[in-house]
């Protein structure tokens, strides 16, 4: 499943031939199209298209560029055209200083109305931002408080810098690539797309501007929407089914239109990589993580509704010499089922495959023995979450929970210069913008105090 997030079909670019194009959308596979609407006439015509094809949903609002057109009936006809059922968004709206086809003091006056008129309505939010980025934070401030699991609506057709991406996350929005992600000059955009949440990403055309590279030129359409997709994938490490996962998830989520991800996954695909999903119990609650509250990755819901056997586990994995490595990870500590670890292992490992523990570093402390030796054999490679430069530091952040909290932070030390005994390959993880942790401080406590390979990431990023 892939969706266009932001599409234009109902302009003229498209009259000759508009049924053609949504039919080869259609054969890529692509799922759903949201075709938004810039005045009272491109929403009225979202509204026809959503009629007739099952699988377009549409939005209404005022593009900035149009807002000097806005009369004493525009908001009266935006609330009619917004009580449609497949009329799940406003927008698009925001501010435009690149060209100032509408005055700016009346581009502010309106992005402020019609956001009201969204609260009011209660749909999300489509924000077109152009050399605005200042005064589109400024006013979308007043009426979106910092929470990111909110779900306010979509940056679209994003362009703008680090700190743009940030502060609309902050405030609950998603943020979605158009086809100028893949041009050769757009490096700093490839940066910021790297960095945003898995679950704060959607893809879009913006048809008919900005088809992609390898259509750079032609007049872009839904179906080319593959090609930012693939490279979204590309640039964070990604296969492109993990892409059209997530967003499909992130659909779901914003708009309830798809299907929603099922619970009690027990293993999972994210590229060639297979991920066991033993448990949701941990002896840490992580201030970034949200184990919880939302146990998804990259699409799949890992929350279970009962433990997973060991026999369970074994039949999930379809075949262990497909894969690069099969990974006991998931949303909780696995060595809290040592046992279920070494059991499957060992079947993995007569099976050809090979084998990697994603673990909190606890499992000594857990089982109140060394638990290492025991896995000699059977694991590869190790992966052991370091997440701070000293013991403070590690409390506040990792929030051990009581019973293991007393001295852990040089217990899970003492556990990553162990493993290099038993475990042929050993790498310490952090998990990165944590405040108070010295990041570089972490790197060279991993390759200097251990001499062992050394990750960092932000939190809900694959790659």
């Amino acid at each position: 499943m892939i969706i266009d997030t932001h599409a234009h079909i109902d302009m003229d670019a498209f009259d000759d031939d508009r049924s053609e194009v949504i039919q080869r959308a259609k054969n890529t596979g692509i799922d759903y199209i949201l075709n938004v609407g810039c005045d009272i006439e491109s929403s009225l015509r979202s509204i026809e298209l959503t009629e007739r094809y099952d699988f377009i949903y549409g939005t209404a609002g005022i593009h900035p560029h149009d807002v000097k057109k806005i009369d004493y009936q525009t908001y009266d006809q935006l609330k009619e055209l917004l009580a449609h059922p497949k009329m799940i968004a406003l927008g698009e709206i925001g501010l435009d200083f690149f060209k100032n086809y509408s005055p700016p003091d009346q581009q502010k006056e309106h992005l402020r109305k019609q956001v009201e008129l969204s609260r009011e309505l209660q749909k999300p939010i489509i924000i077109h931002c152009r050399d605005a980025n200042e005064d589109t934070i400024a006013i979308l401030s007043d009426y979106f408080p910092k929470n990111p699991s909110a779900r306010s609506g979509i940056f679209h057709c994003f362009s703008g810098n680090q700190e743009l991406a940030e502060r609309a996350l902050e405030m609950g929005f998603y943020i979605s690539f158009s086809g100028s992600v893949t041009f050769k000059k757009s490096d700093e955009l490839r940066t910021i797309a790297k960095t945003i949440p898995a679950d704060r990403l959607f893809v879009e055309t913006d048809c008919p501007f900005l088809a992609p590279i390898p259509n750079r030129g032609k007049r872009n359409e839904p179906s080319y929407v593959i090609h930012t997709a693939q490279l979204i994938a590309d640039i964070r490490g990604l296969d492109i089914k993990d892409v059209q996962r997530t967003t499909s998830l992130n659909f779901f989520e914003l708009f309830g239109i798809g299907k929603e991800a099922k619970t009690g996954t027990v293993s999972y695909q994210i590229r060639n990589s297979l991920y066991l999903n033993l448990t949701t119990r941990c002896t840490a609650d992580c201030s970034f993580c949200s184990r919880l509250t939302r146990p998804v990755v990259q699409g799949y819901n890992l929350k279970l509704d009962r433990e997973p056997t060991a026999e369970e586990v074994w039949n999930s994995i379809d075949d262990c010499k497909k894969y690069d490595e099969i990974v006991f990870c998931g949303y909780g500590e696995p060595t809290l089922r040592l046992d279920t670890i070494k059991k499957v292992s060992k079947k993995i490992k007569e099976a050809g495959g090979k084998v990697r523990l994603n673990t909190n570093g606890h499992g000594n402390v857990i089982n109140k023995r060394n638990i290492l030796p025991e896995l000699k054999g059977l694991v590869d490679s190790i992966s052991i979450s370091l997440n701070a430069d000293t013991a403070e530091g590690y409390d506040r952040i990792v929030r051990p929970l009581p019973g293991i909290r007393n001295g852990i932070y040089d217990r899970v030390k003492e556990f990553i210069e162990e493993s290099k005994k038993y475990i042929p390959e050993t790498q310490a993880t952090i998990v990165t913008h944590q405040e108070g942790v010295d990041e570089d401080k972490c790197e060279e406590i991993s390759k200097n105090e251990f001499d062992i390979k050394y990750r960092s990431r932000r939190y809900n990023i694959v790659g």
